[in-house]
């Protein structure tokens, strides 16, 4: 099996996202705007953001939101979780990977950090 590495934008200390086998390692994302600013917003409008950006950088991996087999989402307040589910409902409405959901103090000032754990098989010709 062969681990590729698909580093981060800039001078990160972090890979975007490893692919290990048929498995890809997405990175932790947050509600960063089109303009590089964090969004402030409602916990609704931060997690249509996050999924945004994590729709992005999967169709970069030649994957989309149906890959998904895990994700684990990091809430900084547990009053947003219903609201957050709300919005979550949006992005899965039927069939949604597997999840878990905690409560953290976050990194950056924001409501919402998720990763998330992607099955995309290598193509038989792809396979070293």
């Amino acid at each position: 099996m062969t681990k590729v590495v698909y580093s981060a934008e800039g001078n990160h200390p972090y890979a975007k996202a490893v692919r290990a086998g048929d498995l890809i390692f997405v990175s932790g994302h947050l509600a960063w705007g089109d303009d590089g600013e964090l969004i402030h917003g409602n916990i609704e409008q931060e997690t249509r953001q996050v999924w945004k950006n994590i729709r992005k950088t999967l169709e970069g991996l030649g994957c989309n939101l149906q890959d998904i087999v895990k994700a684990t989402i990091w809430l900084q307040d547990t009053r947003d979780f219903i609201n957050y589910n709300k919005a979550y409902s949006e992005v899965f409405p039927k069939d949604p990977p597997a999840r878990s959901t905690v409560r953290a103090d976050l990194m950056f000032d924001c409501k919402i950090e998720v990763e998330v754990v992607v099955y995309k098989p290598v193509a038989v010709t792809d396979r070293h």
